[in-house]
């Protein structure tokens, strides 16, 4: 049944609240009050503590236990982000947030779960929330469906993927500490999901641009190499994956070395530049991430700060797991935008007389060996001519010009292919999805999602379309059982069909996908040179 509105608060439609509406939660480490909220009906949990504060000898090291609470914990309170680049953020940051529609908390209801990972380039971002939270309009789409969902921090920048052999040498460090985060919210899921009426056994990842990111890192993780099976459904918005490099590879050491320069713990011997970097001042790291994370923009590590190969959480890069052959998530769905390689390149590409880049084609060419500086000169002539012309088309679109070449030679390494691999290693389905509808470019199609807008309302069909889809896929892992709009409008097609879902102006259209594949394909037999 679709929802009157869509918006029942926007409408003035209220709910009558309940006893169970501000439902009391108790767990082994504390009680938490939530709340409820009459506009939106929804019962909610703001903040909840995860885990330990990560300071002193717990900074770059994996989430500890929470500390045991004592009366009740008042859970209708906002909470900080993490460190982030500039001032904002703090350490003591290990919170999530949980919402859904209400529940008695005296009977036994087990409902499927959406964990949520924020974007941010891994260098930014934060899942503190207001009411209505975000993605409420694919909850509220339609009551068919009825889901927990979860939005938590993790650690980001140097405080959350702080490479190098010294991490990996010490005791109480751990690479890919901002992963361990996101894994220690599903861990904190399988304990504790059933006192907010949530089944442990039914858990969606999901997330968007570097979010997206960490779903892959969390699929290629989930119930492999020794890991515990945390999820089966897996949706990747645009997943920002950028290079992939060993924890001690040259570009792994050198961030590490050059963070111990700038924050001033530079020393001959190893554990005290790392003693020196577990107890400087926070905010000598937030400047220093700001150096480093722009330090090889528009060239081969993006925004530099990324999860890495470290041996145990992540043991192969995506495209070795692609290669031997599958994932231990049942349901995987990959989403990309037509245009949003465009956000990552130099501007000048698109002009006559840039500064760094132009628009002809030997300034693609240079901006193109700086992207990919470990292919061949043959591997660059096959991107040029075969893969990528001066002319050219995709499945949706024609360009005559380098800033669509290049926006697409980026889309395709960092976003569009790990959208369309991580779908098809799914062990029992995959999907894919690109999003169309003009400018088309990183975070566009979010219009349709995140927050209440009323685009949503001028353009129903592919609002009910795209987030029924989504709601329906995180209810039952198929975007078509519970579809919203009718016979004319075409579902979702599954991997196989060779067939991807497209987001039009208008509605949705099934569209071969071999361009992709192809482009993707000679990717993937490149992926330990480049690496992803």
């Amino acid at each position: 049944m679709r929802l009157f509105g869509p918006f029942l608060g926007l409408l003035g439609l209220g709910f009558t609240a309940h006893a169970y509406d501000n439902p009391l939660v108790p767990l082994d480490y504390g009680s938490f009050q939530g709340q409820y909220d009459t506009t939106y009906n929804l019962s909610y949990f703001r903040k909840i503590p995860f885990a330990a504060e990560p300071t002193g000898e717990n900074r770059f090291r994996a989430p500890q236990p929470p500390l045991k609470l004592t009366g009740v914990y008042d859970s209708n309170q906002d909470f900080d982000m993490c460190p982030q680049r500039t001032v904002n953020g703090t350490e003591d940051c290990l919170y999530l947030g949980l919402f859904s529609r209400p529940w008695d908390v005296s009977k036994s209801i087990k409902r499927p779960v959406l964990v949520v990972f924020y974007g941010g380039a891994f260098i930014q971002g934060s899942a503190a929330f207001t009411m209505p939270p975000s993605s409420f309009p694919i909850l509220n789409v339609t009551n068919i469906n009825d889901y927990v969902v979860i939005y938590s921090n993790y650690r980001v920048n140097a405080f959350g993927f702080l490479p190098g052999k010294a991490i990996k040498n010490s005791p109480t460090s751990d690479l890919n500490a901002g992963l361990l985060d996101q894994q220690y919210v599903l861990k904190w899921v399988q304990k504790n999901i059933h006192h907010f009426g949530g089944d442990p056994h039914n858990v969606t990842v999901w997330g968007q641009s570097a979010g997206a990111g960490s779903v892959v890192a969390q699929v290629l993780a989930n119930g492999r190499n020794g890991q515990p099976k945390l999820f089966s459904k897996a949706l990747a918005s645009s997943p920002f994956w950028p290079k992939t490099y060993a924890y001690n590879a040259p570009e792994a050491e050198a961030m590490y070395t050059q963070l111990a320069n700038l924050t001033g713990c530079t020393n001959k011997h190893e554990h005290k530049i790392l003693a020196c970097l577990k107890s400087v001042d926070v905010q000598k790291i937030r400047d220093a991430n700001l150096v480093i994370s722009a330090s090889n923009t528009w060239t081969t590590s993006s925004y530099t700060w990324a999860p890495v190969i470290d041996g145990d959480f992540l043991v192969e890069t995506l495209t070795e797991t692609v290669n031997r052959g599958g994932v231990d998530t049942q349901f995987v769905w990959g989403m990309y935008n037509t245009h949003e390689g465009e956000n990552f390149i130099p501007s000048g590409l698109a002009s006559e007389d840039g500064n760094e880049f132009n628009s002809s084609t030997a300034s693609f060419h240079d901006w193109l060996t700086g992207f990919v500086p470990g292919l061949s000169k043959k591997q660059i002539g096959q991107v040029e001519s075969i893969y990528y012309p001066a002319q050219g088309t995709t499945e949706t679109t024609e360009y005559n010009t380098s800033n669509v070449r290049a926006g697409l030679v980026y889309r395709d390494v960092v976003l569009a292919c790990p959208a369309y691999w991580i779908a098809s290693a799914a062990s029992e389905k995959g999907y894919l999805g690109e999003y169309t509808i003009s400018p088309a470019k990183h975070a566009s199609d979010t219009i349709y999602w995140n927050r209440i807008n009323s685009v949503q309302q001028t353009n129903s069909v592919v609002y009910e379309g795209y987030a029924g889809a989504f709601a329906s896929f995180f209810q039952t892992g198929d975007p078509n059982a519970h579809k919203v709009t009718n016979s004319s409008q075409p579902g979702v097609p599954g991997l196989k069909s060779g067939k991807e879902f497209v987001v039009v102006d208008d509605g949705f259209k099934q569209v071969e996908f071999g361009e992709l594949k192809s482009r993707c394909d000679f990717w993937r037999k490149l992926g330990k040179q480049i690496p992803v």
